[in-house]
């Protein structure tokens, strides 16, 4: 079930919606965010699929633009933005307002429709995209505070994407992790934590990033090369002696 609803209105807030379902995916799971355009897949029913999520979620992130009390759609019962913060209203779901940007003002309650007056009354969140980290990171808190599910999985670290989980039997040969390893690597031994690249642990070569060569010998150059490379391996030379 996704824990987390972001409602957004194109063009008004899809850059912040995407930056927040990203981080709190990265932190829960891609399963406890629902974000339309990512969570309904092609084909499926749109209004069944956001409805049944608004209802089933615990929070709704309701993301606000500076414009985004003057759009006449708010009025409409058809427009999607506002029918997907009144179902959540209808189910007593909590809805946070994040205000996209540095000059986005806190709602009015005058200047909305009756029916959404109250979200002028919800204490808000703030993002700015162009320095998110930290109000990314208050609304991934303040989610798991209020998500008792989501605040025991950022305890445990079990629903998030660091942990790195593979299982391989019967292997004769080399396993590979592709990519870099971030967060804690352990197979039937002691456990390697806060990992960011590579890692090898054991007997042998290891090659990252760069060729590999065997053979009697080998020429490698990189970079710029002006001259002549010669080399002999084996054979005999030019006056008949072994090499």
């Amino acid at each position: 079930m996704h824990e987390v609803f972001i409602n957004y209105r194109t063009g008004d807030g899809d850059e912040a919606a995407f930056a927040i379902e990203r981080e709190l995916s990265r932190r829960f799971g891609d399963n406890a965010v629902f974000r339309a355009s990512k969570s309904i897949p092609p084909g499926g029913n749109f209004p069944e699929e956001l409805l049944r999520a608004v209802q089933n979620c615990s929070v709704l992130l309701a993301v606000i633009g500076p414009d985004w009390h003057t759009d006449p759609r708010l009025g409409d019962d058809r427009d999607w933005v506002r029918r997907e913060i009144l179902e959540a209203y209808a189910g007593a779901t909590m809805v946070i307002p994040v205000l996209k940007g540095r000059t986005t003002e806190r709602l009015r309650a005058d200047l909305l429709p009756p029916e959404l007056r109250r979200l002028a009354d919800a204490q808000s969140l703030r993002l700015d995209v162009r320095d998110g980290e930290s109000g990314l990171a208050r609304i991934a808190e303040v989610v798991a505070n209020a998500v008792p599910a989501l605040r025991e999985a950022a305890t445990s670290g079990s629903t998030g994407n660091d942990t790195v989980r593979n299982t391989s039997s019967d292997v004769s040969g080399t396993v590979v992790q592709a990519r870099d390893v971030s967060g804690a690597v352990g197979n039937s031994g002691p456990v390697i934590r806060d990992v960011h690249g590579p890692v090898h642990a054991g007997s042998g070569d290891m090659n990252n990033y760069s060729h590999t060569f065997s053979g009697d010998g080998a020429t490698y150059v990189q970079g710029d090369h002006h001259g002549d490379i010669s080399h002999r391996f084996g054979g005999k030379s030019d006056d008949g002696a072994e090499r």
